[in-house]
């Protein structure tokens, strides 16, 4: 247990850190979000990374909560 719970808050932080910065970006540059992620693949683009970044971030942290262990 203590892997899993490791692992999804390992995955909650980057895949914030990976929202986070998407959205930064696209607040700035709003036109970059129809771009490929990477100049090696088509797929990706930037609006779908910060989707699933967030979908990530979200699914880590609930499966990390469900893993605390309760004090009584």
């Amino acid at each position: 247990m203590k892997i899993i719970r490791s692992i999804s808050l390992t995955l909650f932080v980057f895949g914030l850190v990976g929202f986070i910065y998407i959205a930064g970006n696209a607040w700035f540059h709003m036109e970059t979000l129809s771009r490929q992620l990477t100049h090696f693949l088509p797929y990706p683009r930037e609006d779908t990374a910060g989707i699933i970044s967030f979908f990530v971030s979200m699914t880590s942290f609930f499966i990390w909560n469900l893993t605390k262990k309760e004090k009584n």
